[in-house]
Formats: structure tokens, C-alpha cells, sequence
């Protein structure tokens, strides 16, 4: 892995040198400057590659595009008038969202202030708002630290100052999300401030504009994420009780749904985001007290070749099969055949065996009936096929022994028929091939009644305990 880090002016000038000195052409240059830092280890993820412009052949390089814009901004935003710099935003933005060595030089060269100046200067003055929110957008894309308090009290205060026009809510919501990803710092202090009730009142307000309830779904998931390495733990938990409890977030996921019908895009984002929401027994049993689960059992039935929409129902409806009396009403309703159906017309999709795997084995878990009607769904044998089509997919092979291992853990009458669909080999192969696999894979073969050879970790043979 790359874990060397250079300038922007270092990769610049040995692509230079390699003009000059070794008489290349320009993209030659480039290439051959790229395969040699990435041959010694350096990370150009934060690099613009490509040859800096030059104004004549006599004088020294001008400088990357995004950075004259950025002086051309400055310039603009010190004469105050919002006028002489809207559209240079327009601009910025785009070139911040060529590549994010881009936004990287733009951020090192304190392009962050200029943007939230321009900003601050936008307050009355709507079409210079919307640019100024796009180039902010653009600039913390990936660059979630660039936000500081002032940005959040402004982003707060256009959410609730403009939430009734569909366009500023929709850049705001986005800065949003920009800025909580990977940023838990960020998405503590705009909770605290009061975001989640601007986001969910963006759902609200604008409930039949996709692109707007496509963002805010974004939005508030990445509010229920833990994903910055930084901190030891995080608010993830916390964030998704608040956004059910005090802001009846379910309810408004579900009815937004019925807008989208015939939408797959907007129905995915609104799926994925409940998963997230259902993080309490009691959460899941509100999805079906509020027609969720009927609602995603028809979906799945009617939208079964929909492959992106079919992962998120399976990944919501495993969400929900937490709760031991939703297992009940999902098998009541169909719900497994129409899990072995999805994974049987997408067999070759990875994630849908997976999802659906671990849909399987939810249902299946401490459930003996509905373990009876898996088996006669063709659940294993669907679980089992998965092993076969995804081999290397470590996921899958998982999710699909803990189907099994579910199944057979307290109805002892499925090993045999299972073991004669050819499971022990697989499972085998499984534990063999993937180290996360290597416990549950062992409680399979455990439960099937298989030779488990336990691995002895420890002999205390090489010192003694004893003083």
C-alpha cells in the first residue's frame, strides 16, 4: 500500500524536468513521472496529473487552471459585490470536481476562506447563494475538515432561512453530506446545532422532488455512520434514535416511498436508509406497524429484475428480521420465497447473494418454523449455489454458512438433505479460503454433524504461568 505523500510543486517539476531535460513530449512526461513516484510508493491520489501550462516557451510555468481561478475569485470577492464573482464560482466549483487532487490544491492554497467569504456576501442574493453553495459543495467534497464553525452556523441558517426553495435546500443538504462523511466531529456539532430536523424537513417540504429526498436520504444516513478512524467511537447509535424518535423518521421514509413508485433510484436511497434507522426491536416493529414491510415484500415482488433496488429491500428486510416477531410476519407475508427468487435471478450478483444470505440466515436464527420454511423455499439450496457462483467473495461464503448453521442448529432433520446438496465441501472450501469464514464455517460443519478438526491455539507448553 502507498504510504508516501509529495507536493503538488515536487510532481510538477519532475514532469517539467522530464520536458527539459529528457527532451519528452508533454504527455510522455506525465506518464513517465506518474509510474515513477507510484514505483517508489507515493499516494498521487492527492495530486492533479497533468502538465501545468506554460505561457511561452521562455517563461516558467503558469500554474494549474483551478489556481488562477482561484486568484481571479479572490480578486472578485474583495470588491464585495456578489455580482462580480457569482459566476467565477460556477467555474471553481467545476474544476474542484475534476479529480480530487484538485480540491486538494484549492484547499492548500486557503481557497476554503475566499469560498466562505463569497458566501457571506451571497446572504441576500439568491442565484450567487446557490453558487456559493455549489462551490463549497465541490470544494469539501472528500475534504470534510476544511468546515469550520462558522460554515456550520451558515449552513444551518440557509437550511432554515431557505427551506421552502427546493434548489438552495438541495446544495445545502449536500454540503451536508460532504462534510459528516468521514467526519465525526462535524456531524456531532451540526446534530447539536439542529440538522437532523432541517434535513427530514427537507423530505417534508420537498417530498415529490427526487433529487432533493435522493440527498437527504444520503444525508441522514452518513449521520448513522462510525466510519472516521480518528475517534474511538462515535455517535452512530445516538443519531438514529434521534432521527425516529424525535423526528419520525420512519414514518416519513415509508410515506415518501409511495411518491416513488416507478423510481428505482429515490426507492434504494429510501431503503438503505432505513436499514440504517433500525437499530432498536422496537424500531423494526414500527416498519411493519406502519406498512413497511408490505410495502417492501410488493416492492421486491414487482421490481425482482431491478438488481441495485433488490440488494437494498433484502438489505432493509434483514435489517428489520432483528426483531423475532418481524421474522414471523416477513415469512408470513412471502418474504422467503421472494428472497430465493431474487437470489436465483441474480446469481451472479455478489451483493444480492449476500444480502440475501444474510436475510436467510436472520430469518432462520432461533426460528425453527420458519427454518421450515426456508428449507422448503429452496433456501439452502439457493445459499449453497451462492457458495458455488462467488468462491473468492468472502461476504457471501459467510452469510451462506451461517444460513446453513442456522438452519440445522436446532432442527437436526435438515443435516442430512443439505449434506446430500453438497455442503460439507463447500464449507470447507470456505473455511479453508477465507479467515473471517473460519468460526462460523466451524459451526456449520459442527451443527451438520461433520469432523471439525479444532485448531489447539494455545498449549502453554513454551512457558509456564507459575512462579
Amino acid at each position: 500500500m502507498a504510504c508516501k505523500w509529495i507536493t503538488q510543486e515536487t510532481f510538477d517539476a519532475v514532469v517539467q524536468e522530464n520536458m527539459v531535460e529528457f527532451d519528452l513530449e508533454p504527455e510522455e512526461a506525465l506518464n513517465e513521472a506518474i509510474q515513477q513516484f507510484e514505483s517508489q510508493g507515493v499516494d498521487l491520489t492527492n495530486i492533479i496529473k497533468e502538465v501545468r501550462k506554460q505561457s511561452d516557451e521562455s517563461e516558467a510555468a503558469q500554474g494549474h487552471d483551478i489556481l488562477q481561478t482561484l486568484e481571479s475569485l479572490r480578486q472578485a470577492v474583495n470588491s464585495g459585490s456578489a455580482s462580480a464573482f457569482s459566476e467565477i464560482l460556477i467555474q471553481f466549483g467545476d474544476q474542484c470536481k475534476q479529480g480530487m487532487g484538485h480540491r486538494y490544491l484549492a484547499g492548500q492554497k486557503s481557497a476554503y476562506p475566499v469560498v466562505l467569504e463569497a458566501w457571506k456576501l451571497s446572504e441576500d442574493d439568491r442565484e450567487a447563494l446557490l453558487n456559493s453553495l455549489y462551490a463549497m459543495s465541490s470544494l469539501t467534497d472528500g475534504q470534510p475538515d476544511l468546515l469550520e464553525g462558522v460554515g456550520q452556523t451558515m449552513l444551518i441558517h440557509n437550511l432554515e432561512k431557505y427551506s421552502n426553495d427546493a434548489e438552495v435546500t438541495l446544495m445545502a443538504v449536500r454540503l451536508t453530506r460532504h462534510t459528516c462523511l468521514k467526519h465525526e466531529q462535524n456531524r456531532q456539532d451540526l446534530v447539536k446545532a439542529g440538522i437532523l430536523r432541517h434535513i427530514t424537513a427537507a423530505i417534508s417540504n420537498h417530498g415529490a422532488d427526487t433529487d432533493v429526498v435522493r440527498e437527504a436520504c444520503s444525508a441522514l444516513r452518513i449521520m448513522t455512520f462510525d466510519d472516521d478512524i480518528r475517534v474511538p467511537f462515535g455517535h452512530a447509535h445516538d443519531h438514529a434514535k434521534m432521527i425516529v424518535l424525535e423526528h419520525g423518521g420512519l414514518k416519513l421514509l415509508i410515506e415518501a416511498a409511495k411518491a416513488f413508485t416507478d423510481n428505482t433510484g429515490v426507492l434504494s436511497e429510501l431503503c438503505a436508509t432505513i436499514s440504517r434507522l433500525c437499530v432498536r426491536n422496537e424500531f423494526c416493529q414500527d416498519v411493519v406497524d406502519l406498512g413497511g414491510l408490505n410495502f417492501m415484500v410488493a416492492l421486491l415482488a414487482d421490481c425482482i429484475d431491478r438488481q441495485e433496488l433488490v440488494k437494498q429491500v433484502l438489505s432493509a428486510i434483514k435489517a428489520i428480521a432483528g426483531n423475532d416477531d418481524v421474522k414471523d410476519a416477513i415469512v408470513n407475508s412471502g418474504g422467503t420465497d421472494l428472497i430465493v427468487l431474487a437470489m436465483s435471478r441474480h446469481f451472479s450478483n455478489a451483493q444480492i447473494c449476500e444480502q440475501g444470505c444474510a436475510a436467510l440466515a436472520m430469518l432462520a436464527l432461533r426460528k425453527p418454523e420458519n427454518c421450515k420454511v426456508i428449507m422448503e423455499g429452496g433456501g439452502a439450496l439457493a445459499a449453497l449455489q451462492a457458495m458455488k457462483v462467488h468462491p473468492n467473495d468472502a461476504s457471501v461464503q459467510k452469510h451462506a454458512c451461517m444460513v446453513i448453521r442456522n438452519l440445522v442448529s436446532r432442527t437436526q432433520d435438515f443435516s442430512q438433505p443439505i449434506l446430500e446438496m453438497g455442503a460439507e465441501s463447500l464449507i470447507v472450501q470456505a473455511r479453508s479460503t477465507h479467515k473471517d469464514c473460519d468460526d462460523v464455517a466451524k459451526a456449520a460443519l459442527r451443527d451438520l454433524g461433520c469432523k471439525v478438526e479444532l485448531r489447539e491455539l494455545w498449549t502453554g507448553q513454551k512457558g509456564s504461568l507459575v512462579h
